[in-house]
């Protein structure tokens, strides 16, 4: 597979992880399955961005739990308004940071 066709594939996934947003993160089921596969044997920035991607994934389910659990003391509706952006925020460092052909910063951080 070429760069340019793996670099659309993960602007792909950043817009799966978008869409899920809307769907109840069942597109970004599929992007987090996407990005796994081809982690692996990306060149280097690519495999970077497929990583900040599942990364994402997981990082923002468990935030979701964790929030979810805590919505009977209802800051748990707050939580998933901070997650949110804090998911939206990620996103759109990761397709800036693939528009520019760099792999995103802080791959390995929970933050933003």
């Amino acid at each position: 597979m070429s760069d340019t066709s793996r670099a659309s594939l993960a602007r792909a996934v950043y817009v799966l992880h978008l869409v899920g947003l809307i769907t109840g993160g069942l597109t970004a089921i599929a992007g987090v399955i996407i990005a796994h596969i081809n982690a692996s044997d990306a060149p280097p920035p690519l495999r970077e961005h497929f990583r900040f991607q599942y990364r994402t994934f997981w990082i923002g389910l468990l935030y979701s739990f964790i929030a979810g659990i805590t919505t009977v003391a209802f800051i748990g509706w707050l939580l998933m308004v901070v997650i949110t952006i804090w998911w939206i925020v990620r996103c759109a460092r990761g397709l800036s940071a693939l528009n520019r052909d760099v792999a995103p910063n802080n791959v390995d951080g929970w933050g933003f």
